[in-house]
């Protein structure tokens, strides 16, 4: 199992924003959380990837409990096996495609120009990888984003609203990027979005309320 939750919680004071949730997602597998705004969508994936805390439960991912990690260890973790794919893309603007996409093998010390260039080919890319980010569309950025989360090959692959700036036309292609993508690296893939159109091409469907979790 690449990340397992087991009963977490997460309150602000006394309120509690969710509680209570369960969920296994294995390698290759894609799952989608929906859910109402405000919901803790993007707070419950935040906490799968240890960039939050939670009051209750466990988070662990390829076996590691994340509750058990100091700041440290977590991102070294987080380097190492997780790829999260922003809504507001993330790029940095100073740096060219290639550039960008190579990132998580320069702080893994493990630079690989070949990969970059599997990657940019993978998602549509190939051709422009010394274009600057101000050169792309929105659809072209968030492809940056998803060969960047993927490009060191990591067991958790998590995407807060991908296709949420984008067009039904691109966020489609998007999607099936993320997907194909994803699969054939074998990530365990998390998709949290309103959108039904984007948890249409998951595995399977989960619904998040502030009681739980549970499949739709």
């Amino acid at each position: 199992m690449t990340v397992a939750v087991r009963g977490l919680g997460k309150r602000y004071g006394e309120v509690a924003v969710f509680r209570g949730v369960t969920l296994d997602v294995a390698a290759g597998e894609f799952v989608a959380i929906v859910g109402e705004s405000g919901v803790g969508k993007s707070t419950l994936l935040n906490c799968m990837a240890g960039l939050d805390t939670w009051d209750e439960g466990t988070v662990a991912v390829d076996g590691a409990d994340l509750g058990t990690l100091d700041d440290d260890a977590r991102a070294l973790l987080r380097r190492a096996k997780v790829g999260f794919v922003f809504q507001a893309f993330h790029v940095l603007p100073h740096l060219d495609v290639a550039q960008n996409v190579a990132l998580p093998l320069l702080l893994l010390k493990r630079p690989d120009a070949a990969r970059v260039a599997a990657m940019l080919d993978a998602v549509g890319l190939d051709g422009l990888a010394h274009r600057l980010p101000q050169e792309l569309s929105g659809g072209q950025l968030q492809r940056v984003a998803i060969a960047r989360a993927l490009v060191h090959s990591p067991s958790l692959l998590l995407a807060d609203e991908p296709t949420g700036n984008l067009d039904p036309a691109t966020a489609g292609r998007v999607m099936d990027v993320l997907a194909q993508q994803a699969r054939r690296e074998g990530a365990a893939v998390v998709l949290v979005t309103h959108s039904q159109a984007a948890a249409a091409g998951a595995d399977r469907v989960l619904q998040l309320t502030s009681e739980g979790i549970r499949p739709r």
